[in-house]
Formats: structure tokens, sequence, C-alpha cells
């Protein structure tokens, strides 16, 4: 069975002035279509430190800062653990050497370096998720979306999510594992811890 690998780039802007959330769901797909690959798996990557990525599904409704309200409750929830950066101090990061070397790759101000809470968040939720291909299709249920999360709100600027496809173009034939019967995880006691106790009977007096 040959393996195939493709690799894509799609290229954002975000907006800046809050959290982004980039459904980019339908070109992912696309992607998975054009490659050819029947059966595999597909890694969404962000490039950058203060981005994730994240499956979810489409919550239909949006709010006046153009935000699903899923993906605003979801916001709430990480800006209780991880508050935003609007006060100079309001985390150690960044320090004054970081600051500098923001300075020399011509960053525009210091200010471009206060989003800690970016690349907190980024770290809490990770910044990559993988999917299955079957028969050619993302195998992502009957309502995953694929959510590109720019956390950095500090500025506008472009973003990129990698991705890399790698599978084959070949029928993998019958995935059914155990011929299709429920795999049961429940805990299974012992006849030794289902045994009789004469604390039974000491109950029963009360």
């Amino acid at each position: 069975m040959d393996i195939k690998i493709v690799q894509k780039e799609i290229q954002l802007q975000s907006r800046g002035w809050v959290t982004t959330f980039h459904d980019i769901s339908t070109d992912v797909m696309k992607i998975v279509e054009e490659s050819g690959i029947k059966n595999g798996t597909v890694a969404i990557v962000s490039h950058h430190t203060t981005c994730s990525v994240m499956i979810q599904e489409c919550s239909h409704d949006f709010d006046t800062f153009d935000l699903e309200y899923l993906q605003h409750d979801l916001l709430d929830i990480m800006r209780k653990m991880i508050p935003d950066y609007v006060n100079e101090g309001d985390y150690r990061h960044p320090g004054p050497v970081h600051a500098q070397f923001g300075r020399y790759v011509d960053e525009p101000g210091n200010f471009t370096s206060m989003n800690t809470d970016g690349h907190l968040r980024s770290v809490f939720f990770g910044r990559s998720e993988t999917m299955t291909i079957k028969d050619g299709k993302l195998d992502g249920g009957e309502f995953a979306h694929i959510y590109f999360i720019d956390w950095d709100h500090v500025r506008a600027r472009p973003r990129q999510a990698n991705i890399t496809i790698i599978g084959t173009t070949e029928d993998v034939g019958d995935r059914k594992y155990n011929d299709g019967k429920v795999v049961n995880t429940l805990r299974k006691f012992s006849a030794e811890e289902k045994a009789y106790m004469e604390q039974y009977d000491e109950w029963k007096k009360r």
C-alpha cells in the first residue's frame, strides 16, 4: 500500500481588536478532496505561538463581536483562567530583554509584546488537531467544524494554518473492530468482590 503526503498552507487575516475565530472547515475539506487521499489523517497546525486549532460544532448565532455564542462562551472561560493583558505589568512577560528583541526584529512597538494572554491561552488550548479521513471524507461526525483561533488581539496581522495529509489512495477494507460489537469498558467485579458480607444482616436490623 503506497503512502502519499500532501502539505498546504492556508493564509488568514486576523482582525486584532478581539480574539478571532476563523472557520476553515470548507478549506480543509477542499484540500482533502483535491489531495486524492482516500484513507489517512489530516493534521491542522498553527504556525504561530499565540494561535490554536479547535474542532467544535457551529453555534450558528452571532453576537455584536461577530463571535458565535459558543466561541464567546469559550472566550469568557479563557478570560477567567487567563485575564486579558490590559495594563503594563499584568504579567511578568515581556521583560526588558524580550522587548528589546522585539525592536531588534522590527516590531512596530513594545505594545506588540503585550500578548502574554495569547501565549498562555495557546499553551492551555493546544496548537493543533488531527482528524481521520475515511473514503475521501473528513470523519468529523455530524456537527464538527474546524476553527483556527488567534488569541492575540494586540493588532491585526496575517496568520497561517499548516495542513498536512498523510494516507493512501487505496481502500482499506473492513474497519470493524471486535466484529463491530460494543466494547464493554465498565468495571467488572469478581465473585469475591460481589460476595455476601455479614454486615448486610446487621444493616437490616437497624
